[in-house]
């Protein structure tokens, strides 16, 4: 790996420690390359949109696709990264579903709920391990 191509890289590595609030290791092949090096380095960093308002647009199309998973994944940053609250979290479901259908938007609402149950539940089980 060149040493722009490696400071592209880290780039990437950085912004998606940033948007998921966990790091992330650099792994091989193409498709991480262009994950890293492509939408984390050069997309997710533009000017002009903070991530809460790319994470607001990205919840919103994952929740037209029906793409749950991948929206859990948002929800849970969202919240770690304290851009989102649960309460706006459940808004944005509500709002959706007028948008999106009724059925996704509530999947979305449903899923908040599980995503904040299952951090309150590690942090209870965190603060009685300390």
């Amino acid at each position: 790996m060149s040493d722009n191509t490696n400071g592209v890289r880290q780039r990437g590595l950085a912004k998606m420690a940033e948007v998921y609030g966990t790091e992330f290791q650099d792994y091989p092949g193409d498709h991480f390359a262009m994950t890293a090096d492509h939408l984390f380095a050069e997309v997710w960093s533009r000017a002009g949109l903070s991530i809460r308002d790319r994470r607001l647009l990205l919840l919103g199309a994952l929740t037209a696709q029906n793409l749950m998973d991948t929206a859990g994944i948002q929800i849970g940053a969202a919240l770690r990264n304290q851009e989102l609250t649960e309460a706006e979290l459940h808004e944005i479901a509500l709002f959706l579903c007028h948008y999106v259908g009724w059925p996704s938007g509530t999947k979305l609402d449903i899923l908040v709920g599980t995503i904040v149950a299952q951090q309150k539940k590690a942090a209870r089980e965190e603060q009685s391990e300390k």
